[in-house]
């Protein structure tokens, strides 16, 4: 009967007394020059790889190319702020989010379906808008009829308009001083640099001012259930269980999903 080991290096020697049995021992790196180099040959071939290489940058074309393919890289990266800084979702989503919290509905809907109803709206919001970059600018780049400045410059005539529609005159002068800008003569020579942060800013003050009303009818929901049910001595009995469903079937009596999203849509006309 084999006695267990308790030292580690009794364990040691066994193995080392093993091997030695076994025959000469070797690295492993000791045991490649004794593979033939047609071996080691057909195992690389046999082992696929992949690699990626841009070939002819060396000439203006060339590199012309690859600089295109990195600015749309770059762009796709920067989509999802350009979706929620220079359109409309940043006001729907935030109007929708004080929605549900004013209802008391933490989780109805869920996070994606009100993401998904602010993303589709804003197509529809923006869709003008749209249009005329598409029209303006793309179209007549893709054809090779204008110079990619040029359709820059064209793409931030229609986004600026509808910018420029629904910020304050105050958020402007604000940014106009911080960033130490001279007045321009008209609203469209202002640069991006005072129109994006001034619209951000406009946009978050109208939506937390809808954001207020839709809690008003909810409040008052919610006081007077609060109050019936201090005058019954009910005070263990959580208010927000029992005006839940009140809140929801006001809501549907006064259709109010249509009229949440037909004031959101037309807050921006």
């Amino acid at each position: 009967m084999l006695l267990p080991l308790k030292k580690p290096i009794f364990a040691l020697a066994l193995v080392l007394a093993f091997a030695m049995s076994m025959g000469s021992v070797q690295p492993a790196w000791a045991q490649i020059d004794d593979i033939p180099m047609s071996e080691i040959g057909t195992e690389e071939a046999d082992n696929p790889s992949l690699s990626l290489s841009l070939n002819g940058i060396e000439t203006p074309q060339g590199m012309d190319s690859a600089l295109k393919i990195v600015l749309m890289m770059t762009v796709l990266s920067m989509a999802p702020a350009f979706l929620v800084l220079l359109t409309s979702f940043t006001r729907i989503v935030i109007v929708l989010g004080f929605l549900r919290q004013a209802m008391g509905a933490n989780q109805a809907p869920n996070n994606q379906i009100l993401i998904s109803l602010a993303f589709f709206l804003t197509i529809v919001v923006m869709s003008p808008v749209l249009n005329e970059m598409n029209t303006t600018a793309v179209q007549p780049l893709l054809n090779e009829e204008i110079s990619q400045e040029e359709a820059l410059t064209r793409i931030q005539v229609p986004l600026k308009e509808f910018m420029l529609g629904q910020v304050r005159e105050k958020d402007i002068a604000l940014f106009l001083e911080l960033t130490n800008t001279e007045t321009p003569a008209s609203p469209q020579e202002l640069p991006m640099m005072v129109v994006v942060p001034s619209f951000v800013l406009s946009e978050l003050k109208t939506a937390f001012t809808m954001g207020f009303v839709l809690f008003i009818p909810f409040l008052i929901i919610d006081m007077v259930v609060a109050s019936v049910l201090m005058s019954m001595g009910m005070m263990m009995l959580p208010p927000v269980l029992i005006s839940l469903p009140f809140k929801l079937l006001l809501f549907v009596l006064v259709d109010g999903w249509f009229l949440v999203v037909q004031s959101l849509v037309q807050s921006f006309q």
